[in-house]
């Protein structure tokens, strides 16, 4: 605390009246500390190991099963100079030079084709989008299960209050949150939410990259921030919730984009566009 003082002052971690004196009366046991975000670097390593095992050795029969189908593609034919041509340039060329005609033995139109075939060859399969996405749904689905599960014991006793805006007064302070305990529920729910977001940090260069992929690495940078941030404030109890309600979000988004694996876009939109006219309508209706 005496390295920079402006840095860890309590206005900008802690609620109103609360204090860093007030968090060292706790229990070692029961308060969270920025040391702990530590174990979260071993478990995005972990599940970047269980990741590779799922879409490897289960994924794959999964889109068996499904009836996920890869397009039929053809092969581009070996030539080293376009394929050195192409790796420099990873792009087919706007003018065909002579050079380059003449050196493969090929027409203008050969190279544009052959362009054509090589570049569908990097496109990733519907094998592989669908076992990036089933991996997401199951770690959500799982996580949303056992966190409800290791949170309904202490939910309804000490989170649902903060609901309520209790008032609690101190030395003339005014605060909503007093300093509250940790539960180990709430603990590894919060590492284990951290470690996956981690890992999805580490294998997001290798994943399939989608047009939306700058948005996804600010997205992760974000979410890590906030966990860590609302864990060594301790707001532990309310972020539980919040994460809660993401992770059931995100299991109907997950499904959403395995159903197009499953489906033509067509029937996509009339199963959706039902849905959400059925959503409308019974919303309305209750108004």
């Amino acid at each position: 605390m005496e390295l920079l003082p402006d840095l860890w002052k309590e206005d900008y971690w802690l609620p109103p009246g609360v204090t860093w004196r007030d968090m060292e009366q706790m229990g070692d046991s029961n308060r969270p500390r920025p040391l702990d975000l530590l174990i979260a670097l071993p478990l995005a390593l972990g599940f970047v190991a269980l990741r590779y095992m799922f879409e490897r050795f289960v994924a794959p029969p999964m889109a068996r099963c499904l009836g996920v189908k890869n397009r039929f593609q053809v092969t581009a034919a070996p030539s080293p100079n376009l394929e050195s041509f192409y790796i420099q340039n990873r792009r087919e060329p706007t003018q065909v030079s002579l050079s380059l005609m003449l050196s493969c033995r090929k027409t203008q139109r050969q190279i544009e084709t052959w362009f054509k075939r090589r570049r569908s060859q990097d496109k990733a399969s519907k094998t592989k989008k669908f076992g990036e996405a089933a991996w997401r749904f199951f770690f959500y689905l799982t996580a949303f299960v056992a966190g409800l599960s290791c949170l309904v014991d202490v939910m309804l006793p000490t989170v649902l209050p903060v609901f309520k805006v209790q008032v609690f007064y101190k030395k003339n302070h005014l605060y909503i949150c007093p300093p509250q305990p940790m539960e180990r529920a709430h603990y590894w729910y919060y590492m284990l939410e951290l470690g996956f977001y981690g890992s999805l940090l580490l294998r997001i260069s290798v994943d399939v990259k989608r047009k939306d992929f700058k948005e996804q690495v600010v997205h992760h940078l974000a979410t890590i921030f906030l966990l860590s941030f609302s864990y060594c404030a301790n707001y532990i109890r309310i972020g539980t919730l919040v994460m809660l309600l993401h992770d059931s979000s995100d299991i109907l988004l997950e499904v959403t984009c395995r159903s197009f694996y499953l489906c033509s876009k067509s029937k996509i939109k009339v199963i959706y566009g039902h849905f959400f006219y059925m959503c409308r309508k019974k919303c309305l209706g209750n108004l």
